[in-house]
């Protein structure tokens, strides 16, 4: 068993407020955990404080049932990918990954050439294990990273942003490659990222975190069909979620942007609140400048579809929506936007008052 329990876990430098408050989770054994966030939101300085690498303010941390607030990080029977690799630039590939097991001084020397070649195998890196790191790419440098990880047997692995430094294409491989090493080995693995694109594709449950605080954990589909708040809902998908500002008309009829109206799947408890579209669910088509409601600003082509962004009349909002490849529209058309009833609502606070399809039969 590796589970990782954090229990109301505070960090605070000197007199400035919290960068994190009241942090609670439970990481299950076995399971990849991604904690995601923008920059500066406390994601690093989390994934830090289980390591045992910075302190906690306040709170709990307990791994098996263990209380390791005060244990040193060689206590804790976890290791840790960094995002720069840390690697010994004098050291080859074999003997970067096998310096941690030498530093033991409890494993014997052919106890450590099994383990560092076993892990250099299973990252495909055996051929490589003279070169020094300057001698290997990007992908390479990370795969000696993940064998040092996989040789030091620990249960727990954490990584932070381990996949930021390296380009499109190879960030797509090394993610099927980290999660396919993550379910060989059983490995409890908490991951870092300001990626939503890696925290949707390889997390079993992501913890979203902003302003210190922790917004949601749940698994990828509940955070993206459901989430907690509008933040949330704006973080998760490409390109985001429309925000846009409503009002109720009558029952289920509302006032979108004072630029159209639509019918909704509930009734809302509130007269004035927020629609959350997602950019596949806007519809629009070609009108004249008397019909329009918005007017196209950009087009991206992105092969088998088109993002197109148009501003509303009212508010200089931006909207976004995906349409077919081959669709006629082009840059400054005058268009109508509407949308289906397949929407989010938020209340003028944020929070989701989207209702589920078992509370709108019971309604």
């Amino acid at each position: 068993m590796s589970t990782v329990f954090l229990t109301n876990v505070c960090k605070q430098y000197d007199s400035e407020k919290n960068v994190l408050n009241n942090v609670t989770a439970e990481i299950q054994s076995g399971e990849f955990f991604v904690i995601v966030g923008s920059s500066g939101c406390g994601k690093s300085t989390l994934l830090r404080m289980i390591a045992g690498l910075i302190s906690i303010t306040d709170g709990e941390i307990k791994i098996d049932d263990k209380v390791v607030n005060d244990l040193q990080p060689k206590d804790r029977n976890l290791t840790m990918v960094f995002q720069s690799y840390a690697l010994f630039p004098f050291l080859s590939v074999w003997d970067n990954v096998a310096f941690g097991l030498k530093a033991r001084k409890n494993l014997s020397q052919s106890e450590i050439a099994s383990r560092v070649d076993n892990a250099l195998k299973m990252v495909d890196l055996e051929g490589l294990k003279d070169r020094k790191p300057r001698e290997l790419s990007g992908g390479q440098r990370q795969r000696v990273a993940l064998a040092r990880a996989v040789a030091s047997d620990a249960k727990i692995c954490l990584m932070d942003e381990p996949l930021s430094n390296l380009d499109a294409q190879l960030r797509i491989k090394m993610r099927q490659e980290i999660y396919a090493l993550q379910r060989k080995l059983g490995l409890t693995l908490i991951y870092v990222t300001h990626d939503q694109v890696e925290a949707m594709t390889m997390a079993d449950h992501i913890m979203v975190l902003h302003d210190s605080h922790v917004q949601q954990i749940g698994t990828p589909a509940e955070i993206y069909k459901k989430p907690a708040n509008e933040f949330v809902a704006s973080f998760f998908g490409v390109p985001p979620i429309n925000i846009l500002p409503a009002v109720k008309i009558s029952g289920k009829k509302i006032n979108v942007n004072n630029d159209f109206q639509m019918q909704i799947k509930q009734q809302v408890p509130v007269d004035n609140f927020k629609v959350g579209i997602r950019p596949n669910e806007v519809m629009i088509e070609a009108a004249d400048e008397l019909e329009a409601n918005a007017s196209i600003r950009t087009i991206e082509f992105l092969g088998d579809e088109k993002i197109v962004y148009a501003q509303m009349n009212n508010n200089n909002i931006e909207v976004a929506a995906i349409v077919p490849s081959d669709s006629q529209f082009k840059a400054f058309d005058t268009i109508k936007v509407s949308a289906g009833d397949n929407v989010l609502l938020f209340d003028n606070d944020g929070i989701n008052i989207t209702k589920n399809a078992e509370e709108l039969v019971n309604a």
